[in-house]
């Protein structure tokens, strides 16, 4: 028994400087996420956007949105994107098989026919059925392609092969994005001077509750719903707080698969997004660091703290369950793929602290919450447990939990301040405190389930049902 008690003893010590570790990487990244925030507000304070609109100079951009079975949604979130005002703009919309009338409802709102089009097959992907222009003459920019379906990544690469612009935005087709979304994301590759940028990545906000007309936000509020809330929360600490830090450092290894620009060059030099990922977007921005690290080409991954685009959350447990279990999944995947860079000096931050931290402190962290509180139990049932102790670093972790959520909503406030009324901000702020008691530990179990289906070989993507945004009355 003794014996027992010092493995258990050690295990539990071994989590406790863990925990430590983990505390002091987000008190680094929730403070050095200031200055970068601070820095980007006070170099586009100035800056007229109009003036890039309308320039015949501005880069060329070509918005790709894969969609299957968005038949509920599909007219208005493509009236979104045509809504943007930017000069050198083609939206293209790659219909991946979908079993509904997605591309018939497309076909009717667009007045689309079926084109000869030449495709360049720079990326290999499934066979593309049809390629539809418009007959009306001021929606020449959209291109709307059936093709077999083949995953969000084949469909993206489909997107990458006709695109004719020199930068590329792949986004979810039930995004809406506001109005100067597409130039905000493309200054940083004007900017680039020795350093080439790469990628550039957009702060994405939950869009549940708030009111949608013909594709275009119109006003923002709180989610009603506790875990569209609940993600609210979390969405504003990932991209407000630790995304601005990780591109401080120029060490993002992610850029949401919802809302990001690449240079086309160096994707399709990379060859595209993997299809045998679910994490097709992290894999990407990892593979394409990697060849620019390996080339000792000098690059830059950027990304924009501005609420640029606005999704539609899971709502219900059963989808929020699949999400995550899909983004271990996708998580698993990447790292393996370039483990090669673990620790490895060659690849300098990205080696040494991107990859680690994502090792540890994202791929890891579910499997040692869960076996710490499978511990737990086993020192419970056998008497090992000091409660005093115990309440007292419980205490600790819930403090350090809703301390760091204050911070995120006070950035928040600080800065882009989505949700004006002190209702809403004391509604996230509640909505916090039930965090470790409900959403964590379904975050967690759900990822457990994600990592036990990696080992029994489990690839499936997972029905992501959407309910569609609210109108607005008449």
């Amino acid at each position: 028994m003794n014996w027992w008690a010092l493995i258990l003893e050690a295990f539990a010590f071994g989590i406790f400087l863990y925990s430590i570790v983990l505390f002091a990487f987000y008190i680094f990244i929730g403070v050095f996420s200031i200055g970068e925030t601070r820095k980007y507000i006070h170099q586009n304070r100035v800056t007229d956007y109009r003036m890039i609109a309308s320039s015949l100079h501005a880069p060329s951009v070509s918005i790709i949105a894969p969609a299957y079975n968005e038949g509920l949604t599909i007219v208005d979130n493509v009236r979104s994107l045509l809504s943007i005002y930017y000069y050198n703009l083609e939206v293209i919309i790659v219909n991946d098989g979908s079993k509904d009338d997605s591309l018939q409802k497309l076909i009717n709102a667009y007045q689309l026919e079926k084109v000869d089009f030449f495709v360049p097959h720079q990326i290999p992907t499934k066979d593309i059925k049809g390629v539809y222009k418009s007959r009306n003459p001021v929606l020449r920019k959209v291109v709307v392609v059936d093709k077999e379906n083949g995953g969000k990544a084949d469909a993206l690469n489909v997107g990458i092969n006709i695109a004719a612009n020199d930068y590329i935005i792949c986004i979810d087709v039930d995004c809406v994005l506001e109005q100067d979304a597409i130039l905000k994301m493309v200054k940083p590759f004007m900017e680039a001077t020795s350093e080439r940028v790469i990628a550039s990545g957009g702060v994405i906000r939950i869009a549940n509750s708030s009111v949608v007309e013909n594709g275009s936000l119109v006003k923002v509020r709180l989610p009603r719903e506790y875990l569209p809330r609940m993600q609210t929360l979390e969405y504003i600490r990932a991209f407000l707080l630790g995304r601005m830090a990780w591109s401080r450092l120029n060490g993002l290894l992610l850029i949401s698969g919802a809302f990001g620009a690449f240079d086309k060059e160096i994707v399709i030099e990379c060859g595209g997004y993997n299809r045998n990922t679910v994490g097709e977007d992290m894999e990407l921005v990892v593979r394409m660091r990697r060849y620019m690290e390996e080339r000792k080409r000098p690059y830059k991954v950027t990304y924009i703290p501005d609420p640029l685009c606005w999704t539609e959350a899971p709502a219900s447990y059963k989808v929020l369950g699949r999400q995550r279990n899909r983004w271990i999944r996708g998580t698993y995947e990447t790292l393996k793929f370039h483990r090669i860079m673990f620790f490895n000096p060659r690849y300098r931050l990205l080696g040494m602290l991107s990859y680690p931290y994502w090792f540890f402190f994202e791929l890891l962290a579910p499997v040692i919450e869960f076996l710490g509180f499978m511990a737990f139990l086993v020192m419970v049932f056998a008497g090992f447990v000091d409660w005093e102790l115990f309440f007292a670093l419980l205490a600790v972790v819930i403090g350090f939990n809703y301390l760091y959520s204050v911070f995120a909503v006070y950035m928040e406030v600080k800065t882009y301040n989505q949700y004006r009324r002190r209702t809403d901000i004391a509604k996230l702020l509640l909505t916090s405190m039930s965090e470790p008691f409900n959403f964590h530990p379904f975050v967690v179990w759900s990822s457990i389930r994600g990592l036990v289906d990696i080992f029994r070989n489990r690839h499936s993507w997972g029905d992501m049902a959407r309910e569609g945004f609210d109108k607005k009355s008449s």
